[in-house]
């Protein structure tokens, strides 16, 4: 019989399944549950007048409990009554597959926890962020569509070549940072690699918007009234230093509106200010806004230059249903003012193999691996035989048509001027361009096609610093830490034998998580004891 969580994953497509990771809530240690008590009760004692009211009634809703780790399966029982399931992950993901997963309205949570040395605050993603931060607001319907559309946008902006190498330069630092046997040298070096790659960046990506507009909301957002706003982005919910620091005088406060998209932020430090909605109706409005900005909605001459300088794989969705997703790398424009439909002036795109054509979304065929050529306007070329057509851009071409969109002997010109064109390729024509949306418009075929080329495993550094963060726990202080769950559940434990553990702990000077565990108890004790 297939467990709640089993079920999550089992209803995800085969391109995003493989991300996903059995959560083995068995796995964690006692250390690592009094990490997550250690945070939630110090977060909801703290969230309890400052976060919105949905806050502390949404981790109920959702399956989670202050005294312990959460259970993914439990979780996804109650998720399920509001159309949401969560699936377990490893570190940081693909941020394309994080936005079609929420999207679909899945969650992903991050599997591990993390240490007790950042428990204040880890730029890592752990299931303390997604889970105490993200999950208890999806049970509000409102704010979980926000959740959804914000997905879809994130998961339709173009991305750069850049974004990716800062993506998986970011990935790299916080698993070292993570990794109890990192040396500063090896910190060092990690830093250095992010620095590098932000350097790299040519200009500010569609993506880098969407992930900023996230940012701001979903992760570090206030709502409410600019003088006295409650918390509910997931980034100040989960973390103990930022849900005390966000609110003092030292974070300026500042109304949301779309501008938040053109504001960079660090994810290595506190942030120096935040936005304010009014609401969370406010949310979609700016949403919208910033989505009105996109190639997936503008599509034409600005959504072809985008994909052209973003050197990435993206999806052009043309007439009659045909998309064609690969790397934009040339477009010619019509001569003089000559639009060929709404924002288009462009008569001619050409794309480097590997093409995928596909329709509605679904793969035709395998891709192709040549070059291929894109005609807007209106006019006919022949599925079969020799063409010579002129289209109303003043574009002109000759050659011969195979069949199925495959032509040899292609020649153009525009106005009488010669172009350079591929001898052979597969050649489309267009009446307009609706859209232009990041990455392959059929993302399971691809990945099917060139998944393994691209694969994202969780790779030796993250197995090498969970092997490490698991080594890093002696068997006996393991031992004390279970003892003292076993004390608080049991209840009414012995101030002897707490004294007792408390001596122990002497022996790990490094760990005072335990003596705080030890110190609680002790002071219920004497609590319990006192006259009334």
């Amino acid at each position: 019989m297939t467990t709640p969580a089993e079920r999550a994953i089992a209803g995800l497509p085969p391109h995003l399944r493989r991300f996903a990771v059995a959560q083995d809530h068995a796995a964690y240690t006692p250390r690592d549950h009094a990490v997550w008590r250690h945070i939630l009760r110090r977060l909801t004692a703290h969230l309890r007048d400052r976060a919105h009211p949905r806050y502390l009634a949404g981790l109920e809703a959702t399956g989670i409990e202050v005294e312990r780790i959460p259970s993914l399966d439990e979780m996804n029982v109650k998720l399920a009554r509001v159309g949401w399931s969560a699936v377990a992950v490893r570190g940081f993901i693909p941020p394309a597959v994080f936005t079609e997963l929420q999207s679909r309205r899945v969650l992903a949570i991050a599997a591990d926890i993390r240490t007790h040395e950042h428990i204040e605050y880890t730029p890592a993603p752990d299931i303390v962020h997604e889970s105490a931060g993200h999950a208890p607001f999806i049970a509000d319907p409102v704010y979980a569509l926000y959740l959804q559309r914000s997905g879809e946008v994130g998961f339709r902006a173009i991305a750069s070549v850049e974004d990716q190498a800062v993506f998986e330069a970011i990935r790299n630092l916080s698993v070292v940072k993570e990794d109890p046997s990192a040396g500063a040298e090896e910190v060092a070096l990690a830093e250095q690699r992010l620095a590098a790659a932000a350097a790299s960046v040519r200009y500010v990506s569609e993506s880098t918007r969407a992930s900023r507009l996230y940012w701001w909301t979903a992760e570090y957002g206030l709502v409410g009234e600019l003088e006295a706003p409650r918390l509910y982005g997931a980034g100040l919910l989960s973390s103990i230093g930022e849900a005390v620091h966000c609110l003092t005088p030292a974070v300026k406060k500042l109304p949301l509106t779309a501008a938040c998209a053109d504001v960079a932020y660090d994810i290595t430090r506190m942030q120096p200010q935040l936005f304010v909605a009014r609401d969370f109706d406010q949310l979609f409005e700016v949403l919208e806004e910033v989505a009105a900005t996109l190639s997936w909605k503008r599509g034409g001459d600005h959504g072809l230059e985008e994909a052209r300088r973003a050197r990435s794989v993206n999806h052009l969705a043309l007439s009659g249903g045909r998309e064609l997703s690969g790397r934009v790398v040339a477009r010619v424009a019509a001569e003089g003012e000559i639009e060929i439909a709404s924002g288009l002036r462009t008569a001619l795109a050409r794309l480097d193999g590997p093409v995928l054509v596909s329709r509605g979304g679904t793969a035709e065929g395998k891709p192709w691996t040549g070059d291929v050529v894109v005609v807007f306007g209106r006019g006919h070329v022949p599925e079969r035989g020799a063409f010579d057509v002129t289209f109303p851009s003043g574009l002109s071409l000759q050659g011969f048509a195979i069949g199925g969109a495959e032509v040899v002997n292609l020649r153009g010109a525009i106005s009488g001027r010669p172009l350079e064109l591929p001898s052979w390729a597969l050649l489309f024509v267009s009446e307009d361009l609706r859209s232009v949306s990041g990455g392959p418009a059929d993302p399971g075929a691809w990945d099917r096609w060139f998944g393994e080329l691209s694969s994202f495993g969780e790779g030796e550094g993250e197995e090498r610093a969970r092997a490490h963060k698991a080594a890093a726990l002696p068997p006996r202080l393991a031992a004390l830490y279970a003892e003292v769950r076993r004390l608080r559940e049991n209840g009414a434990p012995s101030r002897e034998r707490l004294a007792a553990i408390r001596e122990a702990a002497v022996a790990f000077p490094q760990d005072w998580l335990l003596r705080a565990e030890v110190d609680e108890l002790l002071g219920e004790v004497a609590g319990a004891a006192a006259p009334a």
